[in-house]
């Protein structure tokens, strides 16, 4: 599953367009070189996507097509066998969110906007180069001036929050998206053919929302080997995150079984969820609960379903601690593309 741990309005900074920044900071003068990002074409134009997983128990069945990111961003993906799918199941199944509410309602969480943007920086105004490493530091300033350019604000980003907007400005740069492709064609055809979708759902409320943020805004986070991760992802990795992104167009589910992976995101979302601020405020246990939630909706359509679908990132597909291996041991017969 994915998850976007913003601690809601807390750490939802991270998704918040960034304000235009005026502070200056000294910095080596790096510039683009204009050598290309990759060495890997990009596949394009209509693709098939990779066949869909059978999860079965006597009679009922639940077809799984496991999505991935990043992928083309001038890939059009043909979905007919899979709205053919949705069309035939009772039901959809989509991968479990995390929910966050505030007591405040929707004018008081917009008032806490401008201190979200506040809390996005490190504590006591402290910039890059005084929380990370020298190498680390060099590192950043190659691969910030290679995808981002020039932003002297982001210097006083938290590492978990630079990291993450260094990886998205690079894979744009690559020819790739971040987008879902599969999720918005099953929710229309989920729609068209009037299809109820089961959408698994953890809540978590937080109290006293001004507050938290005044805490989070003092607390140092242990974000430094998420942000290291990221790097080493982006200077060792990027062409196979292409690869993996083609392999899933074409439908090369063999290549993507293959093919390692490296994934940072397990550092970045253990970073927010271990921080005493999220620990105390229901964040601790988010994954595994996630995962029961998912579990626990799977059964239930499986036990009353003729014919479910479902859709999860490839990532569960496939690792040997996935939703998949999971519904494996608790019997039920895998049927692999």
């Amino acid at each position: 599953m994915r998850f976007l741990f913003s601690m809601a309005l807390l750490l939802a900074v991270a998704s918040f367009p960034a304000f235009s920044q005026t502070t200056e900071v000294e910095e080596e003068p790096i510039v683009d070189d204009g050598t290309p990002v990759l060495d890997v074409t990009v596949v394009s134009g209509a693709q098939p996507g990779p066949g869909m997983w059978k999860v079965s128990k006597g009679n009922n069945v639940m077809w799984i097509m496991g999505t991935q990111s990043p992928l083309p961003k001038k890939m059009e993906w043909m979905s007919h066998d899979v709205q053919k799918i949705v069309a035939q199941s009772e039901e959809v199944l989509f991968e479990t969110s995390v929910s966050v509410s505030t007591d405040r309602g929707m004018f008081g969480n917009l008032m806490l906007i401008p201190s979200l943007y506040g809390a996005r920086k490190n504590p006591d105004d402290a910039e890059l180069k005084d929380v990370l490493s020298p190498e680390l530091y060099k590192r950043w300033l190659v691969l910030k001036a290679k995808y981002i350019g020039h932003d002297s604000g982001i210097e006083r980003w938290r590492p978990i929050f630079a990291a993450q907007e260094l990886y998205s400005k690079a894979i744009e740069k690559s020819g790739l998206s971040q987008s879902n492709v599969v999720k918005p064609v099953v929710e229309d055809a989920a729609k068209d053919y009037k299809k109820k979708i089961i959408r698994p759902k953890i809540e978590v409320k937080i109290e006293k929302p001004k507050e938290a943020i005044k805490e989070f805004s003092k607390t140092s986070l242990a974000d430094i080997d998420c942000f290291s991760k990221t790097m080493d992802r982006l200077e060792t990795d990027l062409s196979g995150m292409v690869e993996r992104g083609n392999a899933w167009a074409i439908g090369d589910v063999q290549g993507l079984k293959t093919l390692s992976v490296g994934d940072q995101n397990q550092s970045c979302i253990s970073a927010l969820t271990n921080a005493a601020v999220s620990q105390k405020r229901g964040f601790s246990d988010i994954r595994q609960r996630a995962m029961t939630a998912w579990l626990t909706a799977a059964d239930t359509a499986l036990a009353k379903n003729k014919i479910t679908f479902a859709i999860l990132p490839m990532s569960d597909m496939l690792k040997p601690t996935g939703l998949l291996a999971s519904l494996r041991a608790k019997g039920y017969t895998i049927e692999e593309p």
